[in-house]
């Protein structure tokens, strides 16, 4: 089936450029003309508006959909508390923020029909899901396609793979993501997640609050970073299935089911700005320095979610995309540095240029906000002797994700067996060069 299903998504043309006003139908004719909710929707379809923000909300900030569907939303019966397995939901209140470097090798292998929900498994997060503020880190791994359909009313999903493709059938229609891409799903939409491997594994930030957008260019001017048109957003497709359909809904930190009796993916047309991407990192266009220092890992930022504090983010994406390092009279690794903003940062494919070993794609390292980090030994005696020829970096491909707040792990992250234990031992034989003039 995997074949399959790869070759549907594969075939598929896309819409482009993101948070900009779409359209899209499956069947001609069914999108209406000149007005959102006539009083008979074309085809006999229900019209219906999915708003991701307050209606009052700014107009460049406003994000809605329209869709034209099968049988409306509101025909379901009543959700009931299913179990949360390893998902867990802000505020966290398992253990106490933590200042200490952390960091955690990929997960294990799960057991046998596990699908993409079952194998999510929370790291920790901040900021309180009912207040609509902060994030959460998760990661997955899952060796079964989905059968049933999820939503998250708490947040978006930007859905990072390091192994294995996925196809996500949405409401607005397909998606193919594969590792080195990443999709977006937004708060509320529904959809079902399929492999195209025999097995998948990733990450995943719920961002609780102000939905992600390309951050402002400042004096970087009008290109640069990622570029609107390079979002991919689905053509309409739907589902006319009638029959038993489990639908699990993500509410206020826990999850919710019923058993519908028919699909909710039968969105036949839509239109609006409220929609799913997907984005191929390695079109991110990366600003670096042509003189010399090495330049704030904010100039690497894909996606913002911006908090009531101008400059400072709920939680920034951000991407260390293949790039050259010309610098000259620079230690050209990630400096070492304190920060007040927290980094959880994971690894796609290679190795990344700040650490020469343990951190490895699946895995990932937190350092909390003024924790000291930077590269470890073997790194820095390398980078301060190199020749500093010009350099092409593209043998990795390495993320962060940064927020405003601590993240505070839940209770499994902090007892994982596959959290390494001696973390803090790659700085310990850093040596004292000091030598005073006099």
């Amino acid at each position: 089936m995997s074949g399959d299903a790869r070759k549907t998504a594969e075939g598929l043309s896309y819409l482009s450029g993101f948070g900009n006003e779409h359209s899209s139908e499956a069947v001609p004719g069914a999108l209406p003309e000149g007005r959102n909710s006539p009083q008979r929707a074309p085809l006999g379809l229900y019209a219906e508006q999915l708003s991701g923000t307050a209606f009052t909300e700014p107009r460049a900030l406003n994000r809605r959909s329209w869709l034209y569907r099968i049988r409306p939303s509101a025909a379901h019966p009543a959700f009931s508390r299913a179990d949360n397995g390893l998902v867990r939901s802000a505020p966290f209140t398992e253990t106490v923020p933590d200042p200490n470097r952390l960091r955690w090798n990929p997960l294990p292998e799960p057991a046998p029909g596990t699908d993409f929900l079952a194998g999510l498994w929370t790291l920790g997060g901040n900021g309180d899901a009912t207040q609509r503020t902060g994030m959460a880190v998760h990661v997955y791994h899952a060796n079964a396609s989905m059968h049933r359909v999820f939503s998250d009313a708490d947040g978006e999903l930007l859905i990072v793979p390091e192994r294995g493709g996925l196809l996500l059938r949405t409401e607005f229609g397909l998606l193919h993501v594969e590792p080195a891409e990443v999709a977006l799903i937004p708060r509320g939409v529904r959809f079902r997640v399929e492999l195209l491997d025999d097995s998948a594994r990733g990450y995943v930030c719920e961002n609780y609050g102000a939905p992600f957008r390309l951050p402002d260019l400042g004096p970087i001017g009008a290109n640069g970073l990622a570029n609107a048109r390079d979002f991919r957003a689905p053509v309409a497709a739907y589902e006319d299935v009638q029959g038993p359909v489990e639908v699990v809904n993500k509410f206020c930190g826990n999850l919710w089911s019923a058993m519908y009796d028919h699909s909710p993916l039968d969105v036949v047309a839509w239109h609006g700005n409220h929609v799913p991407y997907v984005y191929d990192l390695r079109r991110f266009n990366v600003i670096g320095t042509i003189s010399y220092d090495h330049p704030d890992p904010s100039i690497f930022t894909v996606l913002t979610s911006p908090s009531d504090t101008p400059g400072l983010a709920g939680v920034d994406f951000v991407v260390f995309a293949p790039r050259w390092l010309v610098g000259e009279d620079t230690f050209r690794p990630p400096y070492f540095h304190r920060n007040v903003m927290s980094e959880y940062m994971g690894l796609v494919e290679g190795a990344y240029d700040a650490k020469a070993e343990g951190f490895v794609p699946g895995g990932g390292s937190l350092h909390n906000m003024m924790s000291a980090h930077g590269p470890d030994r073997d790194t820095f005696d390398r980078a301060s002797a190199a020749e500093l020829a010009p350099r092409k970096i593209d043998d990795g491909l390495a993320f962060m994700f940064e927020t405003r707040w601590p993240v505070t792990l839940t209770a499994h992250a902090t007892r994982a067996d596959h959290l390494q234990r001696g973390y803090d031992e790659v700085w310990q034989a850093l040596e004292r060069h000091f030598r005073p003039l006099h």
